[in-house]
């Protein structure tokens, strides 16, 4: 079977807003053509619920506004003074130590506004006018979620690219009731909730581009409804075989 729906990233993908089919809780598919299909809504409704419940900065990390989150990697540099110069991994509480001036609350300030904290605390009791510097050297705060049909659903943090295989490899692959044609990757994009849905097998044969996902994307993988009803079927059987009622 070939791709129901191709996900285009970037600027391509926002351009589809406003001229894809519509879909349940708002979503927006991208690509179509006569050969695609109205989304799973209860696929749209559980993705719903993971925006509500985990949001996660999307793809605007880099950017000046981005408000640093708890397990980001934080390189901070104090012009001149090179024994206070160092890494420093932010804590779930979103705090960060420091020499002379110990914990920092770092978590949802800007790189601007920590930087001006910490000079602030300097200057008040150990240096004059001194120059900081913060970087945020790994976005660990960054996470994907995998739901449905995969076998350790999750939220995973994510450091550079990655893929709707590695997403997928991260939730220890598809669960045996998983429809490898339906799965959908959910995204925000100009505050615009998008979908597209993905064939793996075209995706694993190279047919099609394995796509990079974005910080906040959510995979869901539909269930096969006839892997499900054998499931169902099997697990009604009693253990002593299914042709138990043809033995002589």
């Amino acid at each position: 079977m070939q791709v129901l729906a191709l996900l285009v990233f970037a600027s391509g993908l926002a351009a589809c807003g406003g001229g894809g089919p519509r879909l349940d809780n708002g979503f927006a598919a991208t690509g179509g053509g006569n050969g695609a299909q109205p989304l799973n809504s209860s696929a749209a409704s559980s993705a719903e619920r993971i925006f509500a419940a985990n949001a996660a900065p999307g793809n605007g990390a880099a950017s000046d506004d981005y408000k640093i989150a708890p397990l980001d990697l934080l390189e901070i540099t104090v012009f001149g003074v090179q024994d206070l110069n160092r890494a420093v991994q932010v804590s779930s509480s979103g705090m960060i130590s420091l020499p002379l001036i110990k914990t920092v609350k770092a978590g949802g300030l800007t790189t601007g506004q920590l930087e001006q904290s910490i000079a602030a605390k300097l200057e008040k009791n150990y240096l004059q006018s001194p120059q900081v510097s913060v970087f945020v050297k790994e976005y660990n705060s960054q996470r994907i979620t995998v739901d449905g049909a995969v076998m350790k659903p999750g939220i995973f943090p994510i450091v550079g690219k990655v893929s709707l295989l590695q997403a997928i490899a991260l939730a220890q692959g598809l669960n045996t009731v998983a429809d490898p044609s339906a799965v959908i990757v959910f995204r925000t994009v100009d505050n615009k909730r998008m979908a597209a849905r993905f064939d793996l097998r075209s995706v694993r044969t190279g047919k099609i581009d394995d796509p990079f996902l974005q910080a906040g994307d959510i995979v869901m993988v539909d269930e096969s409804r006839a892997r499900t009803a054998i499931r169902d079927i099997s697990s009604a059987l009693p253990i002593t075989g299914l042709f138990q009622l043809l033995a002589l």
